[in-house]
């Protein structure tokens, strides 16, 4: 098999312009895109979103940045033009927008999904966890799951960050295995320099929460941290502080801030391991969410130990493996948190089975090999992997009438807005 991707044009077509200093869906974006340089491959990326000034400068990528249309004929001379091997899709909803366009312009184009997590899981356990009553079966059958499952099976291949997620999809859903992909955090391993560089158990200070605000459980997990959990913990340990960060914290969010209490919002960090790396304890009482966490990967990278919930640590790791402790209950999350905080062995065992995770199982090396030979199948063999997945097709056929036709209506009355 011809192992070379050089020169294939890949659209990457973004929900969002990249922001890897706001979120770990944005530091994905860019893990990506690195994979993709390294293949030789032609980038073109495009947003319908507007740059931030915290957006990425992804010109050390090589790639070109395109101008996207939604429901705009515009955008069938954009994909007519470039005729790209491959295209992208940034998750689901960007694939139910622009889809059904790439198929009618650019039938022979191998499609990716990147589904950074599930969001219909994610949604079904927040609204478990707000309602308060049934099992997460009550509300994984919704119609946002038909709208991402439908989006997976148009696709020839959808990447997960968890292994969780995967049996989901295969065993409670049915769906072929080999039109999926597990593509955790890609992380390059730890260097002996990076590791002389962490600050010792004396010279660490407080504990430390950290996600961007956008996303809801960041923002439930800090109102538990809040309510539920500092309150008893600084009786125990009246000196420490606990320090939150997080990208577009709103009023709500900054309101918490009281420094009397030794409980600091700080919005935004600039260096994000290195807020981390200074504190001695990373604090994450999640209730819900899906895919892998983010905060924990750079957690490990700058050896700070955390305490964390079942939900935190799901296709990370085993609790016996976790560089931390998971503890559901306030009173046992409390005492595994004064415990990692004064007791120096604890903390230095903790820290070594971050080390040994990270290389384990968030090696790029890896991973990207796996990736690469899952690409270049499709890459070399796209019809008969369609005829072997021909519901794929059948997916494409049904949802392109439906989704076509509500983008031209949407173009129609555009149209008629701006001759108006």
């Amino acid at each position: 098999m011809d192992n070379s991707l050089e020169g294939k044009k890949i659209l990457i077509i973004g929900q969002v312009w990249p922001e890897s200093r706001s979120s770990a869906a944005g530091k994905r974006m860019l893990q990506l895109l690195e994979v993709f340089q390294s293949w030789n491959m032609d980038i073109y990326f495009g947003s319908t979103a507007q740059k931030s000034p915290y957006s990425d400068d992804l010109s050390i990528f090589q790639l070109n940045e395109i101008e996207v249309y939604l429901n705009d004929e515009r955008m069938d001379q954009v994909l007519a033009d470039l005729q790209p091997d491959w295209v992208m899709y940034d998750r689901f909803m960007m694939e139910e927008q622009f889809g059904w366009r790439v198929t009618a312009q650019c039938p022979q184009a191998r499609t990716l999904l990147d589904t950074e997590d599930l969001h219909f899981l994610r949604y079904a356990r927040q609204e478990l966890v707000k309602k308060g009553v049934g099992t997460i079966d009550d509300y994984l059958y919704s119609d946002k799951t038909k709208r991402e499952l439908a989006s997976i099976m148009r696709c020839d291949l959808t990447l997960l960050i968890s292994s969780v997620e995967l049996e989901l999809l295969v065993h409670q859903f049915q769906l072929p295995p080999d039109i999926l992909l597990v593509l955790p955090f890609l992380e390059n391993e730890l260097s002996v320099e990076e590791q002389d560089e962490w600050l010792p158990f004396e010279q660490r200070e407080g504990f430390v929460f950290i996600g961007n605000f956008i996303h809801e459980p960041n923002w439930q997990t800090v109102l538990r941290l809040k309510t539920e959990i500092w309150p008893l913990l600084r009786k125990r340990l009246p000196q420490v502080q606990l320090h939150i960060y997080g990208a577009y914290p709103s009023a709500k969010v900054l309101q918490l801030h009281n420094p009397k209490e030794n409980f600091f919002i700080h919005g935004r960090a600039e260096d994000a391991l290195a807020v981390v790396g200074q504190a001695r304890v990373m604090l994450a009482p999640i209730a819900f969410g899906a895919g892998i966490k983010g905060k924990f990967v750079d957690g490990m990278r700058v050896g700070t130990p955390n305490v964390t919930t079942t939900v935190g640590i799901e296709a990370m790791a085993t609790a016996e493996e976790w560089n931390g402790f998971v503890a559901d209950e306030v009173e046992e999350f409390i005492q595994k948190a004064v415990e990692l905080y004064q007791s120096e062995s604890s903390w230095l065992e903790k820290q070594e089975k971050g080390r040994t995770l990270l290389q384990r199982s968030y090696s790029k090396a890896k991973y990207t090999a796996i990736f690469k030979e899952s690409v270049l199948l499709l890459d070399q063999d796209i019809d008969n992997h369609r005829k072997r997945h021909f519901l794929v097709e059948v997916f494409k056929h049904h949802s392109a009438q439906s989704t076509k036709y509500m983008a031209l209506w949407i173009e129609e009355k555009n149209k008629h807005k701006k001759s108006e």
